[in-house]
């Protein structure tokens, strides 16, 4: 059986990322303020927050425009670069697919495609910067590797999760290049970027959600 996403599904995928976000509040304010301004859990728990408080309203769209207005929640309420970048890519996502009411396995992956491909551009960033990029970019290639050898869609999403995991644990012994770290004497060396910790729990929960819709 196929992967088909409709916009229901997709919110749902945000309502499990939200409630881990939540969840995780003194572990990544202990990450951020380690190397950071130690308001990294405070974004971006607000635009999480904020995209499920439009629950209703989002579910009445296709998929497509669901993504636009969820980038422009996320640039108005996440704040700072983070708004910036994740607003931008949801927005460059939901453009990318114009037309799409859902997403099958390969949309998803457009879907994530664009989103790396925005944020490194947008933020000027790449792998080994010790950003979030470092836990979407593997992540994404996981995904790329995985269709193109034709894997099933437990297995992809098991490739991509666990490429997620390695990607932010592999911060930890990183300069960082950007942001408040790159002007500490070691540059955050030791310790783990919040965002690339973030984006592992949405990725997380994304292959969670819909691994488990597979028959």
């Amino acid at each position: 059986m196929g992967l088909l996403i409709t916009t229901e599904d997709f919110i749902e995928y945000i309502k499990l990322a939200a409630h881990r976000i939540a969840g995780e509040k003194d572990y990544v304010t202990k990450l951020d303020a380690a190397t950071g301004d130690g308001d990294h859990w405070v974004n971006m728990n607000s635009g999480f927050s904020a995209i499920v408080n439009a629950e209703e309203k989002l579910k009445t769209m296709p998929i497509d425009e669901a993504l636009e207005v969820i980038g422009m929640i996320m640039m108005n309420k996440i704040g700072g670069s983070s708004g910036i970048l994740y607003g931008g890519a949801y927005l460059a996502a939901g453009m990318k697919m114009k037309g799409c009411e859902t997403l099958d396995e390969k949309g998803l992956y457009l879907f994530l495609v664009t989103m790396v491909e925005d944020m490194m551009q947008r933020g000027n960033a790449r792998p080994g910067f010790k950003t979030m990029i470092d836990a979407l970019y593997p992540a994404v290639e996981a995904y790329r590797s995985a269709l193109d050898q034709k894997k099933d869609i437990k297995t992809l999403f098991s490739f991509v999760k666990n490429a997620a995991k390695i990607g932010a644990e592999s911060t930890r012994n990183m300069e960082a290049v950007k942001g408040r770290a790159s002007y500490m004497a070691e540059k955050g060396v030791g310790h783990l970027d919040p965002g690339a910790v973030t984006m592992y729990f949405q990725i997380e929960a994304l292959c969670d959600y819909f691994e488990a819709r597979i028959d």
